[in-house]
Parts: C-alpha cells; structure tokens; sequence
C-alpha cells in the first residue's frame, strides 16, 4: 500500500473520530462527558496537523499542534481544579 493512501486512511479514521466525539459534546449527559469530547476533539486536531505536516511537508502544522496540545492540557487541568473544589460534576 503506498503511503499517500494509508495517510488520507488515517485521516478520514480521524475525521470520525472527531465527528462522534463531536455527538458526545452535543449529547453528553454529563459535563465530564462534555469536558472528554472537547479534549478527544483537541487531540484528533493535533492528529490530523500532524498527518498533514507529513503529507505538505509544511513544519508551520507541528508547531501549531504544539501549541493546541498544551492548551488542550491546560484545560484538562482546569476542569480537574474545577471538578476538584466543586466536588464533582
């Protein structure tokens, strides 16, 4: 299988990934279930910034999925300090 192929396979795996985590951000009963959507989007974004850095060979698409990476850390980290005070959900 050529690599161009298993990329563009990669991504679309992607894709729906973002999109059923996108479901659980719209339908999530629970804000911990929202909260886990918004981080699962966040870390299939980087996924598909890094599969397209490999396929344009463009470096400007790793730095940006640095920078969304930490951000998506921090707000992991907050919404625990947050669940951590409030007592939960």
């Amino acid at each position: 299988m050529q690599p161009e192929m298993l990329t563009r396979a990669a991504m679309a795996m992607i894709a729906a990934a973002l999109f059923i985590s996108l479901f659980r951000v719209v339908r999530g009963p629970t804000l911990v279930d929202r909260v886990v959507g918004v981080d699962l989007i966040g870390v299939s974004a980087v996924c598909m910034m890094v599969l397209a850095a490999k396929a344009s060979a463009e470096a400007a698409f790793l730095d940006t999925a640095v920078v969304i990476a930490l951000l998506g850390f921090l707000a992991t980290v907050a919404y625990a300090r947050y669940a951590e005070r409030t007592g939960g959900e």
